[in-house]
């Protein structure tokens, strides 16, 4: 089991701490007391992402207790420097989106997999104490049976997943290899506040809050399993001091799926409007590459790290559906400037 306050002081590293998920889990470790290390995308206007937003990040730059390391992590030696000295490490950095990888897939191995050897080696070098790498419910593909565990087949259904496959499997073998210890999080759908717009529920959500009456939408029919932000962060905390055997794969999910369609319907009813929708080919996986459910056993995230999901679908569509809101608000007052 977790024992969370032994993250009080730690030093620890977040790759990806810029994006969605990995703002969250910064937020969630200062909390908790850690000395965060946040590793973000090196660009031209110093951005660190959501971070930027985020208030919880800049009082504990102000107290002392967060940094920023903007750099990249397919650069082996920068990589090197930042894992130095921490305790734990946090890797979430990633290309994520599954519709750019069918179009740029080299970018994918680039980042997904020669950036996780990058993070293991570094963590290897510098004997880190515990590796927290990031999996996805995509490495299954379409299941061949429901609810997954963590021991079902992989299958590559997309480029994305492929390279996701590939770095798993890189941090397996050198937990294997090297008694590197490593554990890996395989989230399902994660969804909340800071999610591109690109996703299906804050597409949805933001076309019915702009008063759309009809929703353009992909396919329908696939089921997902959602989980709410500060759950899977809560769940990437949990696993960097609960006692894990090394290489030991945990999923994060709800063990609740609901298809596309059924989604729209509970977005619908949250807020209180309707609207028809209306399927757009281009937003339809190619033949063959399409996952037409995802359906977690959470038991494992159960019994070993002492996880439950706390917030609901549909409250968390309410806490999403606030936080466009109120990004629209800002918008219009000219205060916004992501």
């Amino acid at each position: 089991m977790s024992r969370l306050e032994d993250l009080a002081g730690r030093r620890v590293l977040v790759t990806g701490a810029d994006g969605f998920i990995g703002s969250h889990v910064v937020e969630t470790l200062l909390g908790l007391g850690a000395n965060v290390g946040a590793f973000c995308a090196y660009n031209s206007f110093g951005s660190r992402g959501w971070l930027d937003e985020s208030d919880a990040f800049k009082e504990g730059l102000r107290a002392g207790r967060a940094e920023v390391l903007l750099g990249d992590v397919r650069d082996a030696e920068f990589v090197a420097e930042a894992v130095a000295g921490r305790d734990i490490v946090f890797h979430l950095a990633a290309l994520i989106a599954i519709p750019y990888s069918y179009v740029a897939p080299r970018s994918y191995v680039d980042t997904n997999v020669i950036g996780t050897l990058n993070v293991l080696e570094a963590a290897r070098r510098h004997g880190t104490a515990r590796i927290v790498h990031t999996s996805t419910s995509e490495v299954y593909g379409t299941p061949d049976s429901v609810p997954i565990s963590e021991d079902h087949a992989l299958k590559g259904q997309s480029p994305y997943s492929a390279s996701k496959i590939a770095a798993d499997k890189m941090a397996e073998s050198y937990a294997r290899s090297f008694d590197l210890p490593v554990t890996t999080l395989r989230p399902f759908n994660t969804f909340g506040p800071r999610q591109s717009a690109r996703a299906v529920i804050t597409t949805v959500l933001s076309q019915l809050i702009a008063g759309a009456e009809r929703i353009k939408l992909g396919s329908l029919s696939p089921q997902r399993d959602f989980t709410f932000v500060t759950d899977t962060a809560d769940g990437f905390a949990r696993a960097a001091v609960a006692d894990l055997a090394f290489g030991e794969t945990v999923q994060l999910g709800t063990g609740r799926t609901v298809s596309i369609g059924d989604l729209v319907a509970i977005c619908q009813r949250v807020l209180g409007t309707t609207a028809s929708i209306e399927s757009e080919s281009e937003r339809v996986r190619p033949a063959n590459s399409e996952v037409e459910i995802l359906l977690s056993d959470p038991s494992k995230a159960r019994t070993l790290l002492g996880w439950e999901p706390t917030v609901s679908l549909e409250v968390g569509i309410a806490r999403t559906a606030d936080w466009l809101r109120g990004r629209v608000d800002a918008e219009t007052a000219g205060t916004y400037h992501r």
